[in-house]
């Protein structure tokens, strides 16, 4: 069988493919990329309808290409967002060949390069960048059997409110993800039910700025490092109906009953935990936090940006915080539908190259590997805590770019 030769696969044609791809393409480097379904296919396939992104056009983006047609402060729709990536590789022609899944990646015999093994037959390539991102395998907890009746669906899965039976919802995870659907169902009519955990809850807008100008004016997108357990903090934030701060006092105001940590099913009764005051009032001191880190900015620089003195106005806790359910009847409750908003895990089981730390994660240095050759692009605090985001990813894409660049002139020396 022929094995088709490159000098470097990138793996993945989401974001973090397509910005590995354009710098290699800047820097005359051979390679190709393979995506197993269509460009940008978890924006396409796995997420909800009404999805729009987090932060403002002008932010939520590649650095050298605006989103043509969206207002700068308004957060694109879903399907924008992919033709956005379709766009932006088409621009620059990138070699991305589509409908091809990578089954295995091994180390060549030689040690010199690597092996994949595809749905369209092998490739031999130099050096190999898995550009897979960080939403690749849906968690989703075996808390409530399937024996229960009841519908359950990942966040990942979730189209919209028709989707779900007639009953009420209990959506757990209180993250962008969770509260966004949670929002949407309370809107359609449903009776919701919210599991919160813990969290942080940034301003949306503050004092006149998006709440991504501030993160970028106080470092915390540069953070190199998360803060000791807080790794997987989920962030409540949405840019839907024009970009609010959540705050789950007015979710509760408008009918959402608001819990704590799901915990044990038993006998058709899902028990939550007693933290939901204590993870909304650590949400209000993340969010106090970044005012409190704005002001002082604004007073050190001496820049003049008008006051916001109804940010700092945090009502009462809501009834259902003050003397919190403990144990949900679901039957009992007319629940039909669970939406797990819990988050993804790394799935890298075809990467068959000891390139792993002892707990399984990916072992590297701001995306290069521990194996000679192998790169990670996309995940989690890669490099600082922007390498997940659309902009991140470029900027790290562009680091592992001149690394490549490097490895390669230091071959053509050697030898």
């Amino acid at each position: 069988m022929t094995v088709e030769e490159i000098d470097t696969l990138i793996i993945g044609g989401g974001q973090s493919g397509i910005a590995m791809s354009e710098h290699l393409t800047r820097a005359r480097v051979p390679h190709l990329v393979l995506e197993r379904h269509r460009i940008a296919e978890r924006w396409r396939s796995e997420r909800w309808d009404s999805l729009v992104a987090n932060g403002p056009a002008w932010h939520d983006r590649f650095p050298n290409m605006s989103f043509e047609g969206v207002d700068a402060f308004a957060f694109a729709p879903r399907d924008r967002i992919v033709r956005y990536f379709e766009d932006y590789a088409a621009r620059y022609a990138g070699p991305i060949r589509c409908g091809v899944t990578v089954t295995a990646l091994t180390r060549t015999a030689d040690g010199a390069g690597f092996l994949a093994e595809t749905s369209a037959g092998g490739i031999r390539a130099q050096r190999v960048v898995a550009a897979t991102g960080p939403f690749q395998k849906p968690l989703i907890p075996t808390v409530v059997p399937t024996s229960a009746g009841i519908m359950q669906v990942h966040s990942a899965g979730y189209k919209n409110p028709g989707q779900l039976p007639a009953g009420a919802v209990l959506v757990v995870g209180a993250g962008a993800s969770g509260v966004q659907i949670a929002d949407e169902l309370l809107r359609a009519g449903k009776r919701v039910y919210l599991s919160v955990g813990p969290h942080d809850r940034p301003p949306i807008r503050y004092r006149g700025r998006d709440f991504v100008w501030w993160l970028g004016v106080l470092g915390k997108w540069d953070m190199r490092t998360p803060g000791p357990g807080t790794e997987h903090v989920t962030i409540a934030v949405s840019g839907a109906h024009g970009g609010r701060t959540i705050d789950f006092r007015e979710l509760a105001a408008r009918g959402m009953t608001l819990l704590g940590r799901a915990g044990a099913y038993a006998d058709g009764v899902l028990q939550f935990a007693d933290d939901l005051a204590a993870n909304i009032a650590r949400g209000d001191a993340n969010y106090l936090s970044v005012l409190d880190e704005a002001d002082a900015y604004l007073a050190r620089t001496g820049i003049v940006l008008p006051e916001d003195p109804a940010a700092r106005v945090i009502g009462p806790l809501p009834a259902c915080a003050t003397d919190p359910l403990r144990a949900l009847d679901l039957a009992a409750e007319g629940i039909t539908a669970i939406v797990w908003a819990t988050g993804y895990g790394l799935d890298f089981g075809w990467l068959k190259v000891d390139a792993f730390d002892d707990k399984g994660r990916p072992a590297h240095e701001a995306g290069v590997s521990t194996v000679p050759g192998l790169y990670f692009l996309g995940l989690p605090w890669l490099s600082r805590r922007a390498s997940p985001f659309i902009w991140g990813c470029w900027h790290d894409a562009a680091h592992l770019a001149q690394h490549i660049v490097a490895a390669r002139a230091a071959a053509v020396k050697a030898g």
